[in-house]
């Protein structure tokens, strides 16, 4: 009885030490915030960075980081006031070609706004020192059907003329792929 009674009173500090381990779990599981950089720089000014010409590689890695496709994408920037225009040409590995118009809008206090043919309803971001975190779905043709996906797409400013990207793509929670990208000023 003497056992049963122990071991019985160590159940509840068990249930709590268990309690805490998941939490600590789950909160390892949320990802960075955009202020997580604000004291990062050099500080990112989308206007400014995506305003005349621009050089981008890119390649596309599947869920088990294998590499599906390469690309080259060259494209020029435009603002008048807050409102923006990002005109992207791709030219992918398997010789294909693609074109995004994005339409931006700067919405202050670091926040932009974004739309483009291939994007369902628009896309939502905001900078705090030298990154840009924004989120969207992307109408992607695959197989003759068009999927859409989610994109948690992030920014990262390295110096002048330099910027780094990554995008996880995801359908349904499903983490499907990433885009990489560096970004060239000319």
């Amino acid at each position: 009885m003497k056992l049963t009674n122990s071991l019985v009173s160590t159940l509840p500090w068990r249930r709590v030490a268990l309690g805490l381990t998941l939490m600590g779990t789950l909160a390892g599981c949320v990802g960075p915030t955009v202020q997580d950089y604000a004291q990062e720089r050099p500080e990112l000014d989308l206007r400014q960075y995506f305003n005349g010409p621009l050089t981008a590689h890119g390649l596309f890695t599947d869920r088990s980081g294998k590499v599906v496709k390469r690309f080259t994408v060259r494209m020029t920037g435009t603002w008048k006031g807050d409102e923006g225009v990002l005109d992207e040409h791709f030219v992918y590995s398997d010789g294909t070609t693609q074109q995004r118009i994005w339409h931006l809008k700067h919405l202050g206090d670091g926040r932009y706004s974004g739309r483009a043919d291939d994007v369902v309803g628009q896309a939502q971001g905001q900078t705090a020192g030298n990154a840009f975190h924004w989120n969207y779905v992307l109408a992607l043709p695959v197989d003759g059907k068009v999927w859409n996906v989610n994109m948690d797409d992030w920014m990262y400013l390295m110096d002048g003329r330099t910027m780094l990207n990554r995008a996880a793509m995801s359908k349904f929670g499903v983490h499907l792929g990433d885009v990489t990208l560096s970004f060239m000023k000319e």
